[in-house]
């Protein structure tokens, strides 16, 4: 890991991240001795040293000799930060939320990386108000699970079709069938319908990338996708050999890999 780069990333420059690591290493010292181990000009290093007393990251004391500087313990430095940084993000959180409005509209948005689309999920699913649909791969599954499971625990109709061999004990839940799954492409599919509100389609085989909607019909067709397929499910369990043998030897094919 660079600890320089990641002092860098919570506010600290090039010379104040080298003098803080040079005192973690060998403290107390002098302007004079952290120029010379940590490399930096000394026309430089003292108002470095100041930028970080002033902030509380460096302490110093005088003697007779010269002016000394130890650095405060990284537990409290970072436990500090974090404070800071918690702060700052609720403080953003109560602001853009005011600022934030949207109306249902029959836009197609896109969003692009795993990380933005499962967040854009989570809060879907978070602020659902009476029914979450899903289809899920099993990697999506486990990055979605504590969300689903609060919407059980919050009395929500939870659906979910899985197309890998996660469990999930929690609202409805069936199992594509693996062959149909290859074929239809959804072995690596995402989706998560809302109150008949918003729906969020995305295939994660290559680079993740979602299609977000609140357009009432194509929320319409995403849901009904999702109902029709559990509802298959839920007649299969209930069809014995001699119907299925009537099927043609493709469709029978698809019932038996429903078979766990």
């Amino acid at each position: 890991m660079d600890l320089a780069a990641s002092l860098m990333q919570i506010g600290f420059t090039e010379y104040e991240a080298k003098i803080y690591l040079e005192l973690l290493r060998d403290s107390p010292a002098t302007g004079y001795q952290l120029s010379k181990n940590a490399g930096i000009p000394r026309s430089m290093v003292y108002e470095a040293l100041g930028r970080l007393h002033n902030r509380g990251a460096v302490l110093e004391t005088r003697d007779e000799r010269a002016t000394l500087y130890r650095p405060l313990p990284p537990d409290v430095l970072l436990n500090e930060h974090e404070r800071e940084y918690q702060s700052l993000v609720q403080g953003l959180r109560d602001g853009l939320r005011q600022r934030y409005t949207t109306e249902d509209e029959d836009h197609l948005w896109s969003i692009s990386g795993r990380r933005a689309v499962l967040s854009y999920a989570n809060q879907m699913i978070n602020g659902a108000d009476s029914e979450v649909l899903l289809v899920l791969a099993d990697a999506d599954l486990d990055d979605l699970r504590p969300a689903i499971l609060k919407a059980c625990d919050r009395k929500l109709a939870v659906s979910a079709l899985l197309t890998g061999s996660g469990e999930l004990n929690c609202g409805q839940v069936a199992y594509h069938p693996p062959l149909e799954s290859e074929l239809q492409n959804l072995t690596q599919a995402l989706m998560v319908i809302v109150d008949q509100r918003e729906a969020l389609i995305a295939n994660t085989q290559l680079e993740t990338r979602a299609t977000i909607t609140r357009n009432p019909n194509l929320v319409l067709i995403a849901r009904q996708f999702v109902w029709m397929e559990l509802f298959t499910q839920r007649i299969y369990h209930q069809l014995g050999d001699e119907l299925l043998a009537r099927l043609s030897l493709e469709d029978q094919q698809i019932f038996t890999s429903l078979r766990r």
